[in-house]
């Protein structure tokens, strides 16, 4: 009988725990969200004006590795060789290659488009990717979420481009950076580093990789655009973009795991649409309000609760 009290004060202190890490999951979760959300509107109203994509990708890893490069240089926090190692990966799946393809999607398409595409498509291929290889069991639940994410993507898309077809090259380059950010997270989820560890390398390998062919084959279109709008970027780039964002996923991915994370992004379309409306003056359509709705409940779905099984892991790292 003491014995039976015993493991259900444990299970309980066990869930007890898993509910107090969620809920902290979430917050750094909806923090990305936030901050997602408005770099597709920010990134699209440069790439389409004076500044390039080059230019974008400059000034966010140029600036976030300026600032996080004290997280892994300074005295006391060197790293080994295998963890650079494993950073330049980290590097190649969600550095600079993602978002000059991000940019590239966004510069053929539009930012309503690039939104719907990229965030939701991440989500899935994590969910599959992580059901193929870690074995991870989804549950009918998540797949649930997943297949409504998937049918609110495809409504969503079709509404934001009624009056344009989406430029095929466009939509693949999306796709292609939306799987490559899946990958990064499940890797992430499973490393030895840190959430400002792994942001910190990744800003100072896609630096070190793309600022002296940035510089050296002139570029550069920083003197053709406004103080204004170079002051914005650098702000929403490099600091929002190229250092917060990325310390608060690689968080949310600690705290909730890579499925339920990943699911979380996928509401960045529905809070992009809604920024629009103050930002841009442009309502949705009830098209695109159900489409919007179809992907909230598949966010929730995707990020439910898992089975009791997987309540007794443990985020990698402390707050």
């Amino acid at each position: 009988m003491a014995a039976q009290e015993a493991i259900e004060v444990t299970r309980a202190e066990r869930v007890a725990s898993w509910r107090g890490t969620r809920l902290e999951g979430l917050l750094w979760a909806a923090l990305s969200i936030a901050i997602f959300s408005g770099w597709f509107v920010v990134t699209r109203f440069s790439v389409t004006r004076e500044l390039q994509v080059w230019d974008v990708t400059a000034l966010r890893f140029g600036v976030g590795a300026v600032l996080l490069a004290p997280a892994v240089l300074r005295r006391g926090s060197r790293l080994p060789m295998s963890a650079w190692g494993e950073g330049l990966l980290f590097a190649l799946l969600w550095g600079a290659p993602f978002v000059l393809l991000v940019a590239l999607g966004l510069k053929l398409t539009s930012a309503a488009q690039a939104a719907s595409i990229a965030p939701t498509t991440m989500p899935l291929v994590a969910g599959i990717l992580s059901f193929v290889f870690l074995k991870e069991q989804q549950g009918w639940i998540r797949w649930t979420g997943y297949a409504a994410i998937l049918a609110g993507l495809v409504c969503l898309t079709g509404a934001v481009t009624t009056q344009a077809p989406p430029s095929p090259a466009g939509v693949t380059a999306l796709a292609a950076a939306g799987g490559m950010w899946a990958v990064y997270t499940l890797l992430f989820r499973r490393s030895g580093l840190s959430s400002i560890q792994a942001a910190a390398l990744i800003c100072i390998w896609s630096a070190a990789l793309f600022l002296p062919a940035y510089v050296l084959f002139g570029l550069s279109h920083l003197g053709r655009a406004s103080a204004s709008e170079i002051a914005l970027q650098l702000f929403y780039q490099g600091v929002l973009m190229g250092a917060v964002a990325l310390v608060t996923f690689n968080r949310a991915v600690s705290l909730l795991g890579a499925s339920a994370a990943t699911a979380m992004i996928a509401l960045v379309p529905a809070a992009a649409s809604l920024l629009a409306i103050p930002a841009l003056g442009e309502t949705p359509s009830f098209v695109e309000g159900i489409a919007i709705a179809v992907i909230v409940v598949g966010v929730l779905l995707a990020a439910s609760r898992p089975s009791s099984a997987t309540l007794s892991i443990q985020p990698q790292e402390t707050p």
